[in-house]
């Protein structure tokens, strides 16, 4: 088809997306000679139209849309079975999160590519839209990435699978210091072309990244990873959050939720049979961590396992003094961290009023009265002490119920803290 007819084919197509017609009617229609073009060509023609004042930046979304539409109907085999997973299953949020991060990468390389040839309002209008985007793209990092890095590769790294955690994380990391980087040039506004240069390497580099979760991460996870690894995710995920998806709740797990630690690491010949190519050739010999990490004497703190010895340590350890009133007022537990304040074995029992100055006991009570109402999660003052910034917080403390426990002082020197400025990453450390 000669270029010409191609590009009447797109105005078309443009227009009727314009006044509102159904992606899917156009799906159906024009479908077939989209996916005939090669990718490349796309772009290509919508820039030219762009560059012709042909469409706007609302018309390149809607056309994005068509174009994700016409790959979800080219997908592999192992993103067909994924599709079939019920709505809300966190391997299907996953996936379907991947559609709008194509989507808005797609966007990006237009906007990066033609907001530089147009000018006036319509530069304008092109900034302001690649701007949104980026500040909405970030978000990638904070909710699809890290619900990766955080909930599903400790299952991978457990089973012995650690080259492909490693190699995607990397470029996880990639991918967010390049969109801090576009961020940061579009701000600054000084250097066109390396604005533009460095936003097309973004986009290249989101789009190649949901290649290698569909087909290569998200494969290797159906095959591995049980109901009830899935169902411990899921009760964490909400936490994180979503990248453009709204989660239903229709998914309902019949096994208990497994954590990795509590998971048979081995991996059996036949399930490794399954795999991916990619990643059969990179885990090599399999060295499953049996590393058992809960112990004898351990005590279970719901959020992990630490016997007496570890915590007594830890408390000492801390760089903060903690102490702990129940909910009769009375002192039930201090920890030697700072030691800001003097404190020894005699005040355990004894009623938290007797342990400040009279003048200040009515503040105590009207500060635990509401906590105790439920009135007021947090009270927070500052002193200085001997040429020291010392903060002081109480929060209450409340069980699975909201039922009030007690109460937590919290005591920490913030003189140093005070004076940070700038960054100092974990790179940046030297021994």
């Amino acid at each position: 088809m000669e270029r010409q007819k191609k590009i009447e084919i797109f105005k078309t197509i443009l227009k009727r997306l314009h006044h509102g017609e159904n992606v899917e009617t156009l799906k159906k229609e024009f479908g077939e000679i989209i996916a005939s073009l090669p990718p490349f060509e796309i772009p290509a023609i919508e820039q030219e139209l762009l560059k012709e004042g042909e469409i706007t930046v609302r018309d390149i979304v809607k056309m994005c849309d068509l174009h994700v539409e016409l790959f979800r109907g080219a997908v592999s085999e192992a993103g067909r079975e994924i599709e079939k997973l019920p709505s809300g299953h966190p391997l299907r949020n996953l996936y379907e999160e991947n559609r709008q991060i194509l989507k808005d990468s797609e966007v990006l390389s237009l906007l990066g590519s033609s907001a530089f040839s147009v000018e006036g309002d319509r530069r304008s209008e092109f900034l302001k839209k690649l701007k949104e985007l980026l500040v909405q793209m970030r978000k990638i990092g904070f909710t699809h990435y890290t619900r990766e890095e955080m909930l599903v590769f400790p299952y991978l790294e457990r089973r012995g699978i650690t080259a492909v955690p490693t190699v995607l994380w990397s470029k996880h990391d990639e991918i967010r210091l390049k969109m801090k980087l576009v961020l940061d040039l579009l701000e600054n506004q000084n250097d066109d072309e390396r604005l533009k240069k460095e936003a097309l390497e973004l986009s290249r580099m989101v789009a190649d990244m949901v290649f290698r979760e569909n087909n290569i991460l998200y494969p290797t996870l159906k095959v591995l990873l049980s109901e009830g690894e899935w169902a411990a995710i899921r009760m964490f995920e909400n936490e994180i959050g979503y990248y453009g998806i709204e989660v239903k709740g229709e998914w309902q797990p019949s096994q208990k939720p497994l954590l990795p630690f509590e998971i048979n690491p081995r991996l059996d010949e036949e399930t490794f049979k399954k795999l991916p190519e990619e990643v059969k050739r990179v885990v090599g010999e399999l060295k499953p961590d049996n590393y058992q990490i809960r112990k004898e004497q351990d005590h279970d703190f719901q959020t992990g396992f630490l016997n007496e010895e570890e915590l007594i340590a830890l408390f000492k350890t801390l760089p903060l003094d903690v102490t702990f009133i129940d909910s009769n007022d009375r002192v039930r537990f201090f920890s030697h961290g700072q030691n800001i304040f003097h404190r020894t074995p005699t005040v355990i029992g004894r009623p938290v009023q007797f342990c400040h100055p009279p003048r200040s006991v009515h503040i105590v009570n009207r500060i635990l009265q509401s906590f105790k109402e439920g009135r007021k999660n947090v009270a927070e003052f500052w002193i200085n002490l001997a040429g020291r910034l010392v903060h002081i917080r109480y929060f209450p403390v409340r069980n699975e119920k909201g039922e009030y426990l007690g109460t937590i002082e919290v005591v920490q020197d913030v003189t140093e803290i005070k004076k940070l400025e700038g960054e100092k990453r974990l790179l940046d450390w030297k021994d």
